[in-house]
């Protein structure tokens, strides 16, 4: 499946697609029959860049019943051919988490939709969760068989059936079926001890020597193809693998290293293999060792893509002053690289007052390279808003209005909070609407509510939905009590 293409962020779609609060209100004001095709859209074809993190449901769910949206379009997209050919879970599940909150405002045609799909569709167990929490026991014990067809008898089928409900996010149905179908009983109960044989199988590990940890440390470290390797660590299979494998070595050596064993780890930090050098860099930056920022200015322009970018991994870790002094030389410099802007994202994180101006000129210039939804802004647009950095305030707002990650408008909406006089008149107002829980729950608290009928009114809105989260309730209710 293609990658949806994001409408500009002015237009209905765009909107719609970023989860803003003005695509909401756009929607309802627009044409009908143009509100409904686009928040189809949104629904079938998932704008989020991360979905396990953003949260577009109940924003969408809310349109639904606003404009009394029917449910065939999302039906068709359910059933599609794609539905045995895809088999992700990212290709449905956004189709089907919306269809649980239109279910949670009394949508029958929700349920019965949410109902067939558990029974003949590829991503039955999504389903099965959301009905899990909305549905009655009836309705429930109604898909046991369609369910358990899926599991053929057998040792091999009675496998999957334990891991389905060992995986199972809600086990309520399991227990409703465990009363009426021997192999289900006898998987809820095996289940619990499938998980223990798993967590209580250890991998290999390393002798107790400073020496054997750094030997474990490269045994696996796989030959890179090139220095020309694109992509930061963490976004790579064989990078993942790499950070993982470093920094448990990384502990190991906290436990087994000695004063003694620093010139073997300064050495291994310095030419060693990218391992056994990822794991030293990692000891050292933890110990704060004196010689760690001659050794992360080595690393961070090796050839080597892990060890370098294993280094500005470790080097946002750091908190200590002594860094922090170099990070602000660092991240002075003009000729931009992987270190500076890793320095920038440090004192974005743990610089102090006097660290705003850089942290405001890393932060243009990583939105004019790389646009309003680049992976280290999320660092850098915190640390403007815990600066309290003034002259942020119009990248903040460009950010605010353009990036495709809600999470990332979060950021921006809490930077504006601070440092923008006319945010609780303004994007406060907007944000009332937000997809996201955190950001109604900030808006809630900023909104200026004097003389704002809609305001008001969209604050007693909120206090009253069922489908609302907590700390919103919370939020909102505080402010209406407070007058």
């Amino acid at each position: 499946m293609f990658e949806p293409a994001i409408a500009p962020s002015a237009s209905l779609l765009g909107l719609l697609q970023r989860g803003r609060g003005d695509g909401t209100l756009h929607a309802l004001a627009a044409e009908r029959s143009d509100a409904l095709a686009a928040l189809e859209e949104c629904v079938t074809q998932d704008p989020r860049r991360d979905w396990q993190v953003e949260n577009r449901s109940l924003y969408y769910a809310r349109l639904f019943m606003e404009l009394e949206a029917p449910l065939q379009g999302l039906e068709a997209h359910l059933f599609d051919a794609w539905d045995d050919l895809d088999t992700r879970e990212s290709r449905t599940g956004l189709t089907l988490a919306v269809l649980g909150r239109l279910v949670g405002y009394g949508r029958r045609d929700a349920l019965l939709l949410l109902r067939r799909y558990a029974a003949e569709g590829c991503n039955w167990a999504w389903a099965l969760d959301e009905l899990a929490v909305r549905d009655n026991d009836e309705g429930l014990r109604g898909l046991a068989d369609a369910v358990l067809a899926r599991f053929p008898l057998g040792p091999e089928g009675d496998a999957e059936l334990r891991a389905a409900v060992r995986d199972a996010y809600e086990p309520r149905p399991w227990h409703l079926w465990a009363a009426d179908h021997p192999r289900v009983a006898a998987a809820t109960e095996r289940a619990p001890f499938d998980l223990w044989q798993r967590q209580m199988s250890r991998p290999e590990t390393p002798e107790w020597s400073t020496e054997a940890v750094l030997a474990w440390a490269d045994a696996e470290t796989e030959p890179e193809s090139g220095s020309g390797a694109a992509g930061a660590l963490a976004e790579r299979p064989e990078g993942r693998a790499a950070l993982r494998r470093g920094a448990a070595a990384a502990r190991l050596l906290g436990a087994v290293a000695t004063p003694a064993d620093l010139p073997v780890l300064r050495l291994a930090a310095r030419s060693g293999l990218p391992g056994g050098r990822c794991a030293a860099l990692r000891y050292l930056a933890e110990v704060d060792d004196p010689e760690v920022p001659g050794l992360m200015e080595l690393a961070a322009d090796d050839l080597s893509e892990t060890v370098a970018d294993f280094a500005v991994d470790t080097l946002g870790r750091m908190r200590s002053e002594s860094i922090l002094v170099h990070a602000r030389s660092w991240a002075s410099r003009i000729d931009g690289g992987r270190l500076p802007e890793a320095a920038a994202r440090l004192l974005a994180c743990a610089g102090g007052p006097e660290d705003a101006p850089l942290v405001v000129a890393a932060l243009h210039r990583e939105v004019s390279r790389s646009g309003p939804d680049g992976e280290a802004l999320f660092a850098l647009v915190e640390g403007a808003g815990r600066l309290q950095a003034g002259q942020a305030v119009s990248v903040l707002r460009h950010i605010y209005a353009e990036t495709v990650c809600s999470q990332l408008r979060l950021g921006a909406a809490r930077g504006l909070a601070v440092i923008d006089p006319y945010f609780a008149t303004g994007a406060a107002v907007e944000c009332l609407w937000d997809c996201e829980e955190a950001t109604r729950e900030l808006a809630a608290r900023s909104v200026r509510t004097s003389g704002n009928v809609r305001v008001l009114d969209r604050l007693r809105r909120l206090a009253a939905d069922p489908g609302e989260e907590a700390e919103v309730h919370a939020a909102v209710r505080g402010r209406l009590s407070a007058g």
